[in-house]
């Protein structure tokens, strides 16, 4: 199929979807949550491919006016105008070309991040605290609704780990290529003799499957109950309210004790289990592709050192594309994390595009 022919049924299934829905009465809701969805999606390139098509009209009017006008100034003015109109023509292609990109089936999805302090002891753990402070600030500013699904925290304020559940509008497209090992390097408040110390923490950042996903059969799993406890073992709950889940097809376990009730940890629990192995098998179906995007983004493993934040220099660089920005507090607290992620997105898209070019 050419590319014309491409744009062509996608106008034309555009338009039909318009007429489907102008007939609601004929619908089911069910039909008119899909077809409103698949509008939606449609709309944008819908709108670039018009603005590409008027503005190719217009410039073959302009050819054939600069061709059979005699008047010198006119043919000059079209002239202009027409070189004017062809400027603009690369950058409509290649928002046409951005639109037919295949689309991660996740993206749209909401995201379990999970973080863990790495190496480097009570400062790993400090650092994993603002990272986690980080993305719940990232979320306030895009309005996305923040669920702390469970955490573990040092006595010096730090976190172990932190399981945090992120639902809006194209959260996972936003936030998954946090995943990664992100690194510290500032001097702590303990240090006495000014030394620069190096700690890090883990982010993995998981689409939140539904069950609809992901079916997973009540003979895989291995539910055991416990009694939860806190840190040094001090009891948290007095009955058996802990739950840990084993996937026995994959091995994939989930602990969840954060909860008083049995039935709320389980659910927290399956919710993490089924989001761990839609991952899983995202990872194995789409390992083609992610070894294309790991020359450009890097894999998304958390062994992979993705970030820097440099306290003594007030900077951050990700690794992955050589971006370095003089705003470290501004990105901790949310705001200037977009201007890394848009770098992110923005060199995922070039990479992609220049896959496909002939």
């Amino acid at each position: 199929m050419t590319l014309d022919v491409k744009l062509l049924r996608l106008i034309e299934r555009h338009e039909k979807i318009a007429a489907m829905m102008s007939q609601q009465d004929d619908l089911s809701s069910d039909d008119i949550v899909r077809l409103s969805k698949e509008y939606a999606e449609l709309t944008p390139i819908v709108e670039t491919i018009t603005d590409l098509q008027s503005v190719t009209t217009e410039i073959a009017d302009l050819d054939s006016l600069i061709d059979d006008e005699s008047d010198d100034e006119m043919r000059k003015l079209a002239g202009d105008e027409r070189d004017s109109l062809k400027q603009k023509l690369p950058a409509l292609e290649d928002r046409v070309r951005l639109h037919l990109l295949p689309r991660d089936e996740a993206d749209a999805k909401n995201a379990i991040v999970e973080l863990r302090a790495g190496t480097g002891g009570d400062e790993a753990a400090l650092f994993a605290a603002d990272l986690y402070r980080m993305y719940q600030r990232y979320a306030e500013i895009h309005g996305w609704k923040t669920e702390v699904m469970h955490v573990a925290e040092t006595g010096l304020g730090g976190i172990r780990e932190a399981v945090v559940s992120f639902s809006g509008r194209d959260v996972f497209s936003r936030l998954k290529f946090e995943s990664g090992v992100h690194r510290v390097q500032r001097v702590p408040e303990t240090e006495t003799g000014g030394r620069i110390h190096t700690s890090a923490a883990t982010v993995a950042v998981l689409p939140e499957a539904e069950e609809i996903d992901i079916q997973i059969n009540d003979k895989d799993l291995r539910i055991d109950i416990f009694r939860a406890s806190g840190p040094g073992g001090q009891s948290v709950n007095t009955t058996d309210s802990a739950v840990r889940i084993t996937h026995l097809p994959t091995g994939i376990v989930v602990s969840q004790q954060d909860e008083k009730s049995q039935h709320k940890n389980k659910a927290k629990a399956m919710r993490v289990l089924r989001a761990r192995i839609y991952e899983a098998e995202r990872a194995a179906r789409d390992a083609e592709r992610a070894a294309q995007r790991r020359g450009q983004v890097g894999s998304g493993d958390r062994s992979e050192r993705i970030r820097t934040y440099n306290f003594p220099q007030g900077r951050v660089s990700d690794h992955r594309i050589n971006l370095t920005l003089y705003k470290l507090d501004k990105v901790l607290s949310g705001e200037a994390l977009d201007e890394i992620i848009e770098a992110l997105i923005t060199d995922d898209q070039a990479a992609r595009l220049a896959a496909i070019e002939p």
